[in-house]
């Protein structure tokens, strides 16, 4: 599993269960608040936490989040400094930045000034977005309890045309597969001869560290 580098801003009740995730999936968290008291209860969660103001160019920069994979910005009401450090993090060379918006005109805002994907807590939960940020092929995810869950997935190409016996998904990754969807039929419990074609949808369940593995086929 490639870890990946996530510089998480603004740690409320979204991007804290945002940055929680995305450390207990392995991946190296840089989280930042200009509210010393929400950096301070997120420290033992993440990798690094510090208090900074994001619309500051510099101190960004001297925090090194142009070397991260993805920049996530989710400040809550200020929506001046949501679109200036969605803006900053893309001058900077983040690679991939997710902003969390209030409304549609503010995500409208965030994609005009470079968010490459633009959410909204209220449709999405931030256990959701860490899973879909790490796992390219992950249509939806619902969390069962902590550490397990089920996961949607566009079938990876190094499935394509191979049976599910072949794949061996319950003995390479620990995974269970519910039911396999094709254009508009459901396979329940498929079979282990049924042959995977591209534009599949595989439904699974299994450990989170297990339905991210998937994802490298």
């Amino acid at each position: 599993m490639a870890k990946k580098q996530v510089v998480v801003i603004g740690l409320g009740r979204f991007g804290s269960s945002l940055a929680r995730t995305l450390t207990d999936l392995g991946h190296e968290v840089l989280a930042l608040d200009r509210d010393i008291k929400k950096v301070e209860e997120i420290a033992d969660f993440a990798t690094q936490a510090a208090q900074l103001d994001a619309t500051d160019e510099d101190a960004l920069r001297e925090m090194g989040v142009r070397n991260f994979d993805i920049g996530v910005v989710s400040i809550g009401s200020d929506l001046k400094s949501s679109i200036l450090t969605t803006l900053l993090l893309k001058r900077l060379g983040v690679r991939m930045v997710i902003s969390k918006a209030q409304d549609d005109l503010h995500g409208d805002i965030l994609a005009k000034v470079g968010a490459d994907r633009v959410v909204y807590p209220e449709r999405e939960t931030g256990v959701r977005v860490a899973h879909g940020l790490v796992t390219p092929n992950l249509v939806d995810y619902l969390e069962v309890m902590p550490g397990y869950g089920i996961a949607k997935l566009v079938a990876p190409d190094a499935f394509i045309g191979r049976e599910l016996g072949q794949i061996d998904l319950k003995g390479r990754y620990g995974l269970t597969t519910l039911v396999l969807r094709r254009g508009d039929e459901l396979i329940l419990n498929p079979t282990r001869s049924e042959v995977v074609n591209r534009g599949d949808i595989l439904i699974v369940a299994g450990r989170d560290e297990q339905l991210e593995a998937i994802r490298t086929g």
